[in-house]
């Protein structure tokens, strides 16, 4: 049993159900060098049923592979879309986000999940301020600090195409394999 209901393996995927009956599916990462992680995302222009099940397939990945964030691009759509799920924050979703203001600099250790085995050192604003829609296209602004900040920045990165790896001061090391991940 999930959070969202039961699940099942079709065709070689995970798929689960929630309780209403609606298909969430466990979405395979991409992984660099892939294309579609170097691509800037498209701006969703409205909320329909496929944007809905997609928004409900990244929440279910997010917590089957305990992420703290993902972006559409990681999961195969070119779409500017991203959630993340921080504990004390619960799980946000943010359509067409935009960060609009940065307070402070801090360097931070940094994974992602489309980049397995490599973490690095990154520059990162100390707080945010993210504009954007959620899931029912209700416009909402974010202020964050700490994890959720880099979270955020992290994966509106994605959509414009760049990995924490493009930026040219992040120092780059491998892991051990077992070592947790951001």
């Amino acid at each position: 049993m999930t959070r969202w209901g039961w699940c099942k393996v079709y065709n070689s995927a995970l798929v689960s159900y929630n309780f209403c009956g609606v298909i969430m599916a466990i979405l395979p990462i991409r992984v660099f060098p892939d294309p579609i992680l170097k691509q800037k995302s498209k701006r969703v222009r409205t909320i329909d049923g496929s944007v809905q099940r997609l928004i409900g397939s990244m929440i279910e990945t997010l917590h089957y592979i305990h992420a703290a964030g993902l972006a559409a691009p990681q999961v195969g759509f070119p779409l500017r879309i991203i959630v993340v799920g921080i504990p004390e924050k619960g799980d946000i979703v943010l359509i067409n986000p935009e960060v609009v203001r940065r307070k402070g600099e801090c360097l931070v250790d940094e994974g992602c999940l489309s980049v397995p085995d490599y973490r690095g050192e990154i520059m990162r604003a100390e707080a945010v301020t993210v504009k954007g829609r959620d899931q029912n296209w209700k416009e909402i602004r974010i202020k964050a600090d700490g994890l959720l900040a880099q979270a955020l920045q992290h994966e509106i990165d994605h959509l414009k195409g760049i990995l924490y790896i493009d930026h040219p001061e992040t120092k780059i090391y491998k892991i051990e394999p077992g070592e947790a991940e951001l």
